[in-house]
């Protein structure tokens, strides 16, 4: 099986009001960048220990790519982009907070709160959409390299969505069942190309 590190991005300029960046290529802030380079510090201290990193993969948007950059250089690799990696696209909710939201189409946001797998906020991506996509993505990789170790760099939404989908959980209670993903925090999950999973470990900080 492959072992596949899965990583949340850097902290983003959105962060502290806790907008909905989705598909919006926003940037890292200064602490993003250091949570980047904490990501390599974790990534050089598992090469020591005798692992090898067989490939960098991350979502296309900026955030992750910047976040990818210091671990690829530390293990001598070219990030590959991959568009299904992305995250969760939120339609009309892009850029605004759940209160913002809430004031303008407030149904649609209980909808969606209720059943985030297939209930979208307006002009949105549904949630079991984005499963497929990284799924796909992510079983390619692990029959890419079916005993090899890979760093992916993307994002909360979508790295828990889709890890309840691979789990057998219902994806519908993502976020009771797996409420957090920490900016560079790890999840760690043993995979194959047929969809079989172990999960290693979750949400564990690079300083460990």
């Amino acid at each position: 099986m492959t072992t596949i590190h899965l990583v949340r991005h850097g902290e983003t300029l959105w962060h502290a009001e806790n907008r909905y960046a989705g598909s919006s290529d926003v940037a890292l802030t200064p602490r993003g960048l250091e949570q980047a380079r904490e990501l390599a510090g974790w990534v050089e201290r598992r090469v020591a220990a005798g692992v090898r990193f067989d490939a960098v993969v991350t979502s296309t948007l900026t955030r992750a790519i910047l976040t990818a950059r210091p671990a690829a250089e530390v293990l001598g690799l070219v990030p590959r982009a991959d568009a299904r990696l992305c995250e969760v696209h939120f339609g009309r909710g892009e850029g605004m907070t759940r209160a913002e939201m809430e004031e303008i189409f407030p149904d649609a946001v209980a909808a969606f709160l209720a059943n985030p797998a297939t209930s979208p906020l307006p002009d949105a991506e549904r949630g079991v959409d984005a499963v497929a996509r990284a799924r796909a993505a992510l079983t390619e990789i692990a029959a890419e390299r079916p005993v090899g170790t890979v760093l992916v760099v993307a994002h909360s939404t979508l790295t828990r969505i889709v890890l309840a989908s691979l789990l057998g959980m219902d994806v519908e209670r993502y976020r009771d069942l797996l409420p957090a993903v920490g900016n560079c925090h790890v999840t760690s999950l043993e995979l194959d190309a047929q969809g079989e999973v172990a999960l290693l470990a979750y949400n564990v900080p690079p300083s460990a």
